[in-house]
């Protein structure tokens, strides 16, 4: 594995070790989509999430991580990230980020994705649907040649014209041997700026995206961290491959699903 300006560029061996931890990432986070229904808790997902990794001879890439406390990230309603699972029961109509992560060969898969509860509004199925868009809307200018930037600004720019903003404090990452790699991928500014792409490169790529202001709040835990005005975010994230030619995308379940 060699480097450029810090980013790792990985090598054949390294990229099919990434494939099968992104599988087995993907389907980790279906799993936990399956289980958003009324009723059921956040712990109950979580755990079900850790025994699905650990029974493929894996590790949840969050549990222990910076001391975080479970192995998925869940995040209800006004929570835009780093939920921690307990005792919460879902409700009809709330909408539930699950990010999970799993270490598998050495190396990192990392995604996430927004669950409607049974039925939920329609301004609430606007804003995932928006957020899931405004990740393949980036990923579209993942190629080689292209700065990190360009991804960012095509983020920021669907989903303001849909009339939502972009969380500013939390950014996405490259991925690999660590959970968090270099470069920053940010889902603002303008384009034309960073690193540019080459094949080799892994990248987490990751729309946080509020329904009002793009400001947020931590709570007393540490971690959960909220919306500043109290209005409903969402998050979307794959692991995505810069290739010679279209991007690929790692987190993807054997059946080609990407949620």
């Amino acid at each position: 594995m060699k480097s450029i300006e810090m980013i790792s560029i990985k090598s054949t061996r390294e990229i099919e070790a990434m494939r099968r931890a992104g599988r087995l990432t993907a389907q980790a986070r279906a799993l936990a989509g399956s289980m958003v229904r009324p009723g059921v808790t956040t712990r109950e997902i979580d755990t079900a999430v850790r025994r699905f990794i650990e029974s493929h001879g894996a590790k949840p890439s969050f549990l222990g991580y910076g001391g975080f406390p479970a192995s998925a990230c869940i995040s209800v309603n006004d929570e835009v990230i780093h939920g921690i699972p307990g005792p919460r029961k879902l409700e009809e109509g709330d909408i539930v980020s699950v990010d999970v992560g799993a270490f598998l060969g050495g190396f990192h898969g990392d995604c996430a994705a927004t669950y409607p509860c049974g039925q939920v509004d329609e301004a609430a199925m606007e804003l995932i649907r928006v957020t899931q868009q405004s990740f393949w809307e980036g990923v579209r200018l993942a190629r080689k040649g292209s700065r990190v930037s360009d991804i960012s600004h095509a983020v920021q720019a669907y989903v303001e014209a849909h009339g939502f903003s972009v969380v500013r404090d939390y950014v996405g990452h490259g991925v690999g041997r660590k959970m968090h790699e270099p470069p920053e991928v940010r889902n603002f500014g303008p384009a034309g700026h960073g690193p540019r792409l080459q094949p080799g490169m892994t990248l987490a790529v990751e729309p946080m995206v509020n329904q009002g202001d793009w400001q947020v709040k931590v709570l007393p835990d540490n971690w959960t961290v909220k919306t500043l005005d109290g209005r409903w975010a969402a998050h979307y994230e794959n692991t995505i491959l810069i290739t010679e030619e279209e991007p690929e995308i790692l987190t993807v379940t054997e059946d080609g699903g990407y949620v």
